[in-house]
C-alpha cells in the first residue's frame, strides 16, 4: 500500500471476493487514514466462501480499533541472533543465486554482506549504545544489496569496493540513517567486511579474518558449505561480534528492567484509576509524588523566592544566561508547586476537580511525567526523577549566580549537569570568547584538553563530572572495560575553550576534540 494504490486495492478487493480468492494487502500502517474507507467496502461486501483476505501491518497508535477486534491477529517475530539471522538469509538464497557464475569472490561477497546485513540488525538490541535509534534495515535491503553485488562481478577482474561502499551508504542501508555517528558505524561496517584484502584473497594464512574465531570461508560455490559454516556459530552473541564492548550487554540489561519495571507498575494499578476520580485511590497512588516534594523543598525557599525578569542588557554573555537559567527555573518550580498544591486540595476534598488538574494524575498514575512540565524542560520521564532532578539543579543554579556576580565562575571547576540548558551556556562561552577575541563566531572550534589549562583559548572552564560510556579514560588514554568492570565510568576534569581555527590546526597534538568522547 502506498503510493496511489487505494483505487487498485479496493477493485482487487472487490474482484476477489467476487470470484473466491485470496487477496493481501501490506503495509497498511502507512495508510492509516485510508482504512476507513477499507472498513466501509467490506462491510458491503458479499463475498463467497472461499474468499480470505490478509492484512499486514507495523505497530501503530492510530491503527482502526474496529478493523483490529474483526480480525483474527498473528504476530511474527523473528529469532534474535545473528546466527538466526545468516540462517534466514541463506535460507531466502537459492543455490544457483550462490554458485551463478562459479565465482569463489563472489560467494564469498555474498556471505559478507549476510554477515554485514545480520549485524546491522542485531545491533539494535544494544540501543542506544549500537543504534540511537531504531532503524527498519528489511528484506528489501538485503534483496537490493544482493543485485549490487551480483553486477560488481558481472564479467569483471578489478572489483570497486568504493562503488559498492558508495551505493550501500548512500542509496540503501544510510538512506534510512539521519544520525551523523550511526552513519560513521555503518562505514565503518562496509570498508571491514568490504575490501580486497577480505574478499580478493584465496589463501587463508594472508587473508584477514573479520568474522570471530577466525572463521575460514569455504573454496566452494555450494550453498550448503556456507550453511555448514553458520551452524558452528554460537547461539549467543557475544558484544564483540559487534565491535562493541564487553560490559554492553549490563547497560543493555538496564534499560530493559527499567521498561519492565515501568510496564508492571502501570499494570499493577487500577485500570479505571485515571479515568475518573477515586479519593481513595488517588491519595494511594499518589501521595509519594506529593511527600517527595514536600521533602524537597523543605529547606529552600524557591517556593517562595521572588525573582525579576533578566533585563535587556549589553553585558556579559555567560551573566546573562545564567541569570535567565535562574530565572526559569525558579518560574518553573513555582508553577509545578502550584499545579502539585491544586492536585493535593482536589484529594483532600477542598477543590473541585478541574481537567487540568485531571490530566496531570492521569500523567501520574500512569508513572509519566505530565506533558505540561516537559514541554518546559525535557528531563527524566519518571516523575520522581523529575522532581530531584529539577530541585537539584535549581539549587545548584543559586551558586552559579553568585560566582557569576563576582567573576569567579570560570576560575572554578564546573559541572554542566547542573544546568537546564548546557549547550546553550558552550554558546554563551562560546560568544564572550568571540567578543574578547574579535573574531566571528563561527570561526571558532570547540577544544578539549587533558593535560592542562589551554594556552591558545582567551576563555576556558574546567569542566568536571564527566562520564563516559563503553570504556574508561585516565586523561592519556582509552581502556576497554571487561564484563565485571561497570559501563559507565568517570572521566577526569578536563579544560574546554573556543579556539580559532587556525590555532587548532596548529596544536592539534594538544587538544580533542570533544563532541563524541564523553556525555553529560
Amino acid at each position: 500500500m502506498g503510493q496511489g494504490q487505494a483505487d487498485l486495492a479496493i477493485q482487487m478487493l472487490k474482484e476477489c471476493a467476487r470470484s473466491g480468492d485470496w487477496l493481501c494487502l501490506k503495509n497498511l500502517h502507512l495508510v492509516v487514514s485510508w482504512l476507513p474507507v477499507l472498513e466501509k467496502e467490506l462491510n458491503t461486501l458479499q463475498p463467497k466462501d472461499t474468499f480470505r483476505l490478509w492484512l499486514t501491518a507495523e505497530v501503530h497508535p492510530h491503527f482502526t480499533p474496529i478493523l483490529l477486534q474483526s480480525s483474527l491477529k498473528i504476530t511474527y517475530e523473528s529469532p534474535p541472533g545473528l546466527k538466526k539471522n545468516l540462517m534466514r538469509t541463506y535460507e531466502s538464497w537459492t543455490p544457483e543465486q550462490i554458485s551463478k557464475k562459479d565465482n569463489i569472490h563472489r560467494a564469498h561477497a555474498l556471505f559478507s554482506f549476510a554477515w554485514f546485513h545480520a549485524a546491522c540488525q542485531e545491533r539494535r538490541n544494544y540501543i542506544p549504545q549500537g543504534w540511537t535509534k531504531f532503524y527498519e534495515f528489511s528484506l528489501s535491503d538485503l534483496r537490493a544489496g544482493y543485485s549490487i553485488i551480483d553486477r560488481l562481478f558481472d564479467g569483471t577482474k578489478d572489483v570497486q569496493w568504493e562503488f559498492l561502499h558508495g551505493l550501500l551508504e548512500n542509496a540503501v542501508y544510510g538512506g534510512r540513517i539521519d544520525n551523523y555517528f550511526d552513519l560513521r558505524v555503518l562505514q565503518s561496517y562496509l570498508k571491514q567486511f568490504f575490501n580486497s584484502s577480505i574478499i580478493g584473497v584465496l589463501n587463508q594464512r594472508n587473508k584477514k579474518s573479520v568474522f570471530p574465531y577466525s572463521l575460514s570461508l569455504p573454496k566452494s560455490c555450494s550453498i550448503l558449505d556456507y550453511r555448514a559454516v553458520i551452524e558452528k556459530l554460537p547461539e549467543d552473541d557475544k558484544p564483540s561480534f559487534f565491535g562493541l564492548p564487553a560490559n554492553i550487554a549490563r547497560s543493555s540489561q538496564r534499560i530493559i528492567s527499567s521498561q519492565v519495571i515501568s510496564q508492571l507498575k502501570v499494570l499493577g494499578r487500577s485500570a479505571a484509576a485515571g479515568c475518573k476520580f477515586d479519593r481513595e485511590i488517588w491519595s494511594n497512588e499518589l501521595s509519594p509524588v506529593l511527600n517527595l516534594w514536600k521533602k524537597l523543598n523543605q529547606n529552600s525557599n524557591l517556593i517562595h523566592q521572588k525573582v525579576s525578569p533578566p533585563n535587556d542588557r549589553q553585558g556579559s554573555p555567560i551573566l546573562s544566561f545564567i541569570i535567565l537559567e535562574q530565572f526559569n527555573a525558579i518560574r518553573l518550580v513555582q508553577s509545578i508547586h502550584q499545579s502539585l498544591a491544586a492536585l493535593s486540595k482536589v484529594i483532600r476534598g477542598t477543590t473541585l476537580l478541574s481537567s487540568e488538574v485531571q490530566k496531570l494524575a492521569s500523567a501520574l498514575l500512569n508513572q509519566k511525567c505530565p506533558l505540561a512540565w516537559q514541554s518546559k524542560w525535557e528531563g527524566p520521564e519518571d516523575p520522581l526523577q523529575y522532581l530531584r532532578g529539577l530541585v537539584a539543579r535549581a539549587l545548584a543554579i543559586q551558586s552559579w549566580v553568585e560566582r557569576a556576580e563576582k567573576q569567579a565562575l570560570l576560575s572554578d571547576t564546573l559541572d554542566l549537569s547542573e544546568l537546564f540548558h548546557p549547550d546553550t551556556f558552550l554558546n554563551a562561552l562560546r560568544q564572550e570568547t568571540a567578543r574578547a577575541m574579535g573574531c566571528s563566531v563561527d570561526s571558532l572550534k570547540f577544544v578539549a584538553s587533558w593535560k592542562g589549562r589551554l594556552q591558545e583559548a582567551k576563555l576556558q572552564i574546567k569542566m568536571g563530572g564527566l562520564l563516559l560510556e563503553g570504556c574508561s579514560f585516565d586523561g592519556s588514554q582509552l581502556s576497554e572495560n571487561h564484563h565485571d568492570s561497570p559501563s559507565v565510568c568517570p572521566v577526569p576534569p578536563c579544560c574546554v575553550g573556543w579556539i580559532p581555527q587556525v590555532i587548532q590546526l596548529r596544536c592539534r597534538d594538544k587538544t580533542v576534540l570533544v563532541s563524541a568522547l564523553f556525555i553529560f
